[in-house]
């Protein structure tokens, strides 16, 4: 008997797989928005299919404002159809189209809880992409170089004081 036709029922999650899934998704976004903070996202790649991924993108969502994704709206049954057409495309193209990836909802915060949305892959790398070539994931970039110096100034002046 195909295990693939057996009954969801019988089959258990497995807690380990959870724990190194949600790892590899937190190793990732914590790299990505590292990467946000370094560079002019504007010119920044994500894959080799980045240009096809980004035209479809626009053609499938030309309304669509990835400065803020809201999550209801996102996976409401209409877009959820929607996006799901979307990401076959890339089945054979982009590797792991499928996997679940972690969104920031919100282009001025990090990733946290509340601004996180968990996508497949393909999702990602649409709504990064578009975020990147228009200008958005660069305000990342501004606040963390402000926030590095900031922090640099007044570890400099707790230091000075300490002195």
């Amino acid at each position: 008997m195909d295990v693939l036709s057996r009954p969801a029922e019988e089959f258990d999650n497995d807690e380990t797989l959870e724990h190194l899934w949600a790892a590899k998704a937190m190793e990732h976004s914590d790299i990505y928005f590292n990467v946000l903070c370094s560079v002019d996202t504007r010119w920044l790649r994500l894959t080799q299919h980045d240009d096809l991924i980004y035209n479809h993108f626009r053609q499938d969502f030309p309304d669509m404002d990835v400065k803020y994704i809201n999550e209801n709206v996102l996976k409401n049954n209409v877009n959820k159809s929607r996006w799901r057409m979307f990401c076959e495309k890339f089945k054979n193209i982009v590797e792991d189209y499928s996997f679940g990836t972690l969104l920031r909802a919100d282009t001025n915060g990090d990733y946290s809880e509340q601004n996180t949305i968990l996508v497949p892959r393909v999702q990602f790398y649409a709504i990064e992409i578009a975020r990147n070539r228009e200008g958005l994931n660069n305000e990342v970039k501004k606040r963390c170089k402000c926030a590095s110096k900031l922090t640099m100034d007044s570890q400099e002046h707790t230091q000075e004081v300490a002195v």
